[in-house]
């Protein structure tokens, strides 16, 4: 790679990282093609690409690429992949290109990717947003939530109508929305007013899901799994986080709520409260889709013989959701947020009970009463702790018998200590209408 290097260096900072891009492309179809993989030995093609296309050495005696520069470079990089005919030599390019080293030059290395990908969902690139998404699959989530992150800011924080660019993708690459969901779901938690989703995130997401519920178990159904991901890599769902998003929202929107004062800042809290019903009424439909979603998990984790053997949601996750829900229960006022928290133990109920009936969450009812012992009183809660009612056997009782509450069914024989009172036509009826 050394005469590579010293022919790069005589090149302009454009060129140098075109022709760097291309002899990794020659690189990688040959290894490929002799079916041989990269020598693991071998750092000079991520050494010419972090040189050449990340940094601006300063011992070239160049500048950074200029924006023009950069813009060229995104528009190389988005030819190369839409060109590139196989998906292995592009999978393999751009985890050469984008896959954190550990070193200075990934602060470089996440700009660019950002940009790449934002400019990628402008024009409808779908190759490198397919690459994406499985570099979003294999990278640690702190580096995923970054990517995230970018991309909220170029298209839900720039200016109204940016969003729709972005929403529009999800009929191009139903697999990068999925995992571009659980970034963005892990990355807003709700824990602080800054981390709540921006109304335009919520309603492209909620659109999203509620078009097709089954579009966040893209990479749970296309992914091979023998165990949970490794720890600090995202999920194989966003349901965690879009279960955290659903049960917080009353209690979070709570929170962030201004108070009452008396009257200087009406037409304000006015817009305030319609503001919230909208994003209330989002999260409302994206519960439903959850439930939806919990519901048919339970046929997919049989077909692929995880069934009782892994939890999509883990016990761990739904222990810190209940304990953030009794902490910011306690934090509000239960006299001005009693409606609040109702909301949030109620859906918390119905996910905690969908789940473990699907398979979802590995509980039992003694887990349930011991996690959920701290949190406020609510009667769906408590059925659901519960469990259902079996009659129990009255052994004091004869066989068949029916406590007068219940009406017995037709044909039942009348029980013999039960008087039967004969009808006499003879005697008036004393009835007398009523005036």
């Amino acid at each position: 790679m050394s005469e590579v290097r010293h022919a790069l260096l005589r090149r302009d900072a454009l060129s140098a990282a075109r022709e760097a891009l291309y002899h990794l492309d020659v690189l990688v179809s040959g290894q490929l093609q002799s079916a041989a993989a990269l020598p693991a030995g071998d750092a000079g093609p991520v050494e010419l690409l972090e040189e050449f296309v990340f940094q601006a050495l300063q011992e070239r005696g160049g500048a950074q690429l200029t924006a023009v520069q950069e813009l060229q470079l995104l528009e190389t990089l988005c030819g190369y992949f839409q060109e590139q005919s196989k998906e292995a030599v592009r999978q393999v390019v751009f985890s050469a290109l984008f896959a954190p080293q550990g070193n200075k030059a990934d602060e470089s290395r996440m700009a660019l990717l950002g940009k790449l990908v934002s400019v990628a969902v402008a024009v409808c690139r779908v190759p490198v947003l397919e690459c994406v998404a499985s570099w979003l699959q294999r990278t640690p989530a702190v580096y995923c939530v970054k990517l995230a992150r970018a991309l909220v800011d170029d298209y839900c924080s720039l200016g109204p109508g940016s969003v729709q660019t972005l929403q529009h993708i999800f009929s191009a690459s139903p697999r990068f929305c999925c995992q571009f969901i659980t970034a963005v779901a892990m990355l807003y938690d709700l824990s602080s007013d800054d981390l709540i989703p921006s109304p335009d995130l919520l309603e492209m997401v909620v659109s999203w899901i509620f078009e097709d519920p089954r579009l966040i178990l893209i990479t749970f159904l296309n992914t091979p799994i023998v165990t949970s991901p490794p720890i600090g890599f995202l999920e194989l769902t966003p349901l965690c986080g879009l279960i955290c998003w659903c049960v917080k929202a009353p209690l979070a929107y709570k929170r962030q709520k201004p108070p009452p004062s008396n009257g200087a800042f009406g037409g304000k809290m006015d817009l305030l409260d319609s503001f919230d019903r909208d994003c209330h009424l989002l999260y409302s439909k994206l519960h439903l889709s959850i439930l939806q979603v919990l519901m048919l998990l339970q046929g997919h984790l049989t077909e692929k013989n995880l069934y009782g053997r892994l939890g999509l949601v883990t016990g761990e996750q739904m222990a810190s959701l209940v304990e953030d829900v009794r902490l910011l229960s306690d934090k509000l006022n239960p006299l001005h947020a009693a409606k609040e928290i109702e909301l949030a133990l109620d859906r918390l109920a119905q996910v905690m009970q969908v789940a473990m009936a699907s398979g979802v969450l590995l509980w039992t009812r003694e887990n349930l009463r011991t996690v959920c012992s701290g949190l406020p009183h609510n009667n769906l809660l408590q059925l659901v702790i519960s469990g259902p009612v079996q009659p129990s056997a009255h052994a004091a009782l004869p066989p068949g018998f029916y406590p007068p509450i219940h009406t017995p069914p037709l044909g039942y024989p009348a029980h013999a200590t039960h008087p039967v009172q004969a009808f006499m036509p003879g005697i008036a009826f004393p009835y007398r209408p009523i005036r």
